[in-house]
């Protein structure tokens, strides 16, 4: 074995447990190739103001007919010359439908006069790789790319078609250039799979160390409302009673003191169990006290506190703008407010309205659904890939648990889920708790969580595609 391979090996049997460890300098081949690629992406401009998917996508392509693919297997294409996706496939002998590996090209803007270092280059420091998208949702990009060369060149043939899809404008929700809901509806075909990974879950770092594993089978829907109240107005000399803004903020105080009931389904159930084993005391037997039926009013009352378990609890609608009046010197003739209700899967979005419009507590309040949303039906908890990312789990980080969660964000595996594909968001991908910089400033990424979770998921890929 050559000295850097040997040196790498070591490098990751003494970080077991531990990703404050740092990588050598020496990576294996297949490691320096997922560090390229990622530098690549990084680098590569991919905002909705001024970048590009298509860019980041032939650059990808490139990468994979370098590392051995046909054109055949590679197909280019987009609703818009900027909002380019590729969808790239590993043919196998066909004896399961598809796996589908999915991860989006396109990133949050990010201002170099908000950073502390430039956004748009890959820098390496103190451990972390920093630039907008290292883990949001590059890493996982860069890390699908480089392990599907890895298999094409070792020869792998798995039992299934293995698909990787790098798609554009998940940022942007619900949009018609978003990548994976287009591709479903023009071309689904390229990506039609019996399961998919996406992001959306990750190992659960405490103070560096790994904590739990996370596996997103649900996700909440995203849905905006308008509440807005109109009034003749008048001169604020002569005030009335009848205020478009004392009506609307009466309201709103109404709906802050609301908390919809209490509904658990097999992610959230599957997660409290997980959970109350990792807690102690109080919370730890709260969570095992709102698993009965019905739950525990008190036990769900002290938890709601916290507004992460409140939200796995509960569909939540929180105000989240407010806007009232045209003059300093006139009563307003309107008052209007946005609210953002994350319902639960599976919940009625109408009975959401409705319920809101009760809670509001007053008729001159106009309730009116902004924009769309998507349903996000939950993926069932297959022992197939549960027994497959425990056995991983075991060996990568002993000890720690893998935990279903129901993510309370969007992620594009509603789109497949819809669509009747079974998607997990899983990476591998390790995060501390308490510093996720996602979507803010200096984004950055463990280097040894990086490395770690390329070759977790060569392993689960394979484990998947192969029954090994």
């Amino acid at each position: 074995m050559k000295l850097s391979n040997m040196l790498a090996l070591f490098a990751l049997m003494v970080g077991i447990g531990d990703l404050t460890v740092a990588y050598p300098q020496a990576l294996t081949p297949h490691q320096q190739l997922a560090r390229d690629i990622y530098k690549e992406l990084i680098e590569i401009n991919t905002t909705d103001s001024s970048g590009s998917t298509t860019v980041a996508a032939e650059a990808m392509a490139k990468r994979l007919k370098e590392g051995g693919f046909s054109a055949a297997d590679l197909h280019l294409l987009g609703p818009q010359p900027r909002k380019g996706n590729l969808v790239a496939r590993l043919r196998g002998t066909g004896a399961r439908k598809p796996l589908l590996l999915l991860a989006h090209l396109d990133v949050v803007e990010a201002k170099r006069e908000d950073w502390s270092v430039d956004p748009f280059k890959l820098l390496e420091q103190d451990g972390y790789f920093y630039g907008r998208g290292t883990s949001d949702d590059k890493a996982m990009a860069a890390i699908f790319v480089a392990n599907l060369i890895r298999y094409k060149q070792e020869g792998f043939v798995p039992d299934r078609d293995i698909i990787v899809a790098l798609t554009a404008d998940e940022e942007l929700l619900d949009v018609p250039t978003n990548g994976t809901d287009w591709l479903l509806k023009n071309h689904r075909h390229l990506i039609d799979a019996e399961l998919a990974l996406n992001e959306g879950g990750g190992v659960a770092l405490k103070n560096g160390k790994p904590f739990l594993n996370r596996l997103q089978a649900s996700e909440k829907v995203s849905v905006m409302y308008g509440l807005e109240v109109k009034n003749a107005g008048g001169h604020s000399a002569v005030p009335s009673k009848d205020n478009a803004i004392y009506q609307l903020a009466e309201g709103l105080a109404r709906l802050a003191k609301y908390d919809f009931p209490i509904r658990l389904n097999e992610t959230t159930r599957g997660y409290f169990e997980r959970m109350a084993s990792l807690e102690s005391g109080q919370d730890a037997e709260d969570m095992r006290a709102i698993l009965g039926d019905p739950p525990d009013s008190a036990g769900a009352a002290r938890l709601s506190t916290r507004p992460s378990h409140n939200a796995q609890l509960r569909t939540t609608c929180v105000a989240t703008r407010l806007d009232a009046g045209h003059a300093d010197n006139a009563l307003p003739q309107s008052a209007h407010a946005v609210v953002n209700c994350r319902v639960l899967p599976g919940e009625s979005v109408p009975d959401v309205q409705r319920t809101l419009v009760k809670m509001l507590g007053n008729e001159k309040i106009a309730v009116t659904q902004i924009g769309s949303y998507t349903p996000s039906p939950p993926s069932p908890l297959k022992s197939e890939i549960v027994r497959a990312i425990e056995k991983l789990t075991a060996q990568f980080w002993p000890g720690i648990p893998v935990v279903p969660v129901m993510s309370t964000g969007a992620t594009d595996s509603r789109f497949l889920r819809n669509a009747g594909i079974a998607t997990y968001g899983h990476s591998g991908l390790g995060v501390e708790m308490f510093d996720n910089r996602a979507h803010g400033r200096d984004e950055r990424l463990l280097v040894k969580s990086f490395f770690d979770g390329q070759q977790y998921l060569y392993r689960l890929v394979k484990a998947l595609s192969s029954g090994k």
